[in-house]
C-alpha cells in the first residue's frame, strides 16, 4: 500500500525550483540546503537573506494570485525560465505554510504585472487600486455601454506641467485617495468625460478632465489604438509616471512605462 509521501510526490518530484511565499527563517532553513533544487523565496522582504528572492510589492489575498505575481519576478529576474516545474509552498489559512501547489512557468502568460506593480514609481497599492478601478470599468462600462478611460499615475506635478485643462476640476481642492470605493465611484462616473485622471505617487486625486500635451514623436503604439493610447505612452516617455488605459474600442486594459506598453489584459479573463 502507498504511503501518502509516496503520492504526493508528483507534487514535488523532479522540479526545477521551490518557490516559498513569505517563509519563516526557520522554514527557510530547512530549505536552504536542498541538493540539485533551486529555492526561491517571494516576500515583502528578504529577511531570511535568500540568494534567490523576488520582491512581493504588496500582498495579494489570492493565493493563486500571489502565485502567478512571484513567478512572474521570478522570469523577470531570470530566476525561472518558459517550462520550469514549480512547487509552490504558501500560506492559505494563517501564519504558518499550509499550501503546497506544483505550476509550470509560462513565458506565453508573462502578462507585464510584475513590472508594473514592481518598478513604477507610484505606491504598489495606488498602481493596484487604479488597475481595478480600470479592470471593473471594462467588465461593466458605463450603464452597460463600453467606455474608454485615462489615468496617469505618479510624477504628478510633471505630468500636470504637461497638459492643460478642458473643464473644472472637481478634485481641485479636495484630499480624496483612489480606493476609497466613493472616490472609486466618482472616478466610474467621471471617466465618460474627455481627458485624463492624475493620480499623484501617493494616490491622492489631483485632477480629471486633463488634456495631454507632450509631444507623440516617436511614440510607437499599435496600429488600431487611437489617441487616448498615443497621449498614455507620451506622457510615460517625458515624465516618470504610469499611464493605466481602458480602450473603449477593444474593451483591453494597457500599462504603459517609459513610453512603451508594458501590460495588455482583457478585463473578462482578469
Amino acid at each position: 500500500m502507498a504511503t501518502l509521501s509516496e503520492l504526493l510526490e508528483d507534487l514535488v518530484g523532479g522540479v526545477d525550483a521551490v518557490f516559498l511565499f513569505s517563509p519563516s527563517g526557520s522554514y527557510y532553513e530547512r530549505f536552504a540546503d536542498l541538493n540539485d533544487t533551486d529555492v526561491v523565496v517571494v516576500a515583502p522582504d528578504n529577511n531570511v537573506g535568500a540568494d534567490n528572492f523576488v520582491e512581493l510589492p504588496l500582498e495579494f489575498e489570492s493565493v493563486k494570485d500571489r502565485i502567478r505575481f512571484g513567478i512572474e519576478g521570478a522570469i523577470d529576474h531570470g530566476l525561472a525560465e518558459d517550462g520550469d516545474e514549480l512547487t509552490c509552498i504558501a500560506n492559505m489559512f494563517g501564519d504558518g505554510i499550509d499550501t503546497v501547489t506544483r505550476v509550470r512557468a509560462d513565458e506565453d502568460v508573462h502578462s507585464g504585472i510584475y513590472d508594473l506593480f514592481a518598478n513604477s514609481r507610484a505606491d504598489p497599492g495606488v498602481i493596484r487600486d487604479v488597475f481595478e478601478v480600470a479592470i471593473e470599468l471594462g467588465k461593466k462600462g458605463q450603464k452597460g455601454k463600453p467606455v474608454g478611460a485615462l489615468f496617469v499615475v505618479g510624477d504628478a506635478g510633471k505630468v500636470m506641467n504637461k497638459s492643460r485643462p478642458l473643464s473644472y476640476n472637481p478634485f481641485e481642492k479636495s484630499h480624496v485617495h483612489v480606493g476609497d470605493p466613493i472616490v472609486n465611484v466618482m472616478l466610474k462616473e467621471f471617466s465618460r468625460l474627455d481627458g485624463a485622471f492624475v493620480i499623484s505617487d501617493s494616490g491622492k486625486i489631483v485632477s480629471a478632465y486633463r488634456y495631454l500635451e507632450p509631444s507623440a514623436e516617436g511614440v510607437d503604439i499599435p496600429k488600431g489604438l487611437g489617441a487616448r493610447h498615443m497621449a498614455g505612452g507620451a506622457i510615460t516617455r517625458d515624465t516618470n509616471a504610469t499611464a493605466i488605459v481602458l480602450s473603449e474600442s477593444d474593451g483591453l486594459v494597457r500599462a504603459f512605462k517609459g513610453g512603451e506598453i508594458i501590460l495588455e489584459l482583457d478585463p473578462e479573463a482578469y
